[in-house]
């Protein structure tokens, strides 16, 4: 499974949303749409500044990861930026890939 950090800005209607359903009710609701798509809530923190959650979830592939960006941005309740997290390992394999590449101007 791919490993996500999602950040949630809540507009002025999430924000009342969130005071009517509490905390514990909208890491409910996120632990239930990530399930759906076969992904795992790993864990939810609110914050207070520009990004007012903070979730890691695992999903099994990036259009499940994709689904829930979208489905969650239509509402228009909350803005979510999905940042996929990277193993060590993975930037391992990356720095060992031959590329053809050279630099403008070289």
């Amino acid at each position: 499974m791919a490993k996500y950090l999602i950040q949630a800005s809540y507009n002025a209607d999430g924000a009342k949303g969130l005071l009517k359903e509490g905390g514990s009710g909208r890491k409910a609701t996120v632990q239930k749409v990530v399930e759906s798509v076969g992904g795992r809530l790993e864990s939810f923190y609110f914050a207070y500044g520009d990004v007012d959650a903070y979730v890691i979830v695992d999903m099994p592939d990036e259009i499940a990861g994709l689904a829930v960006s979208l489905a969650v941005n239509a509402t228009g309740a909350v803005r979510v930026t999905t940042i996929p997290l990277i193993v060590p390992e993975a930037i391992d394999a990356a720095a060992r890939q031959p590329i053809a590449y050279r630099a403008p101007g070289a």
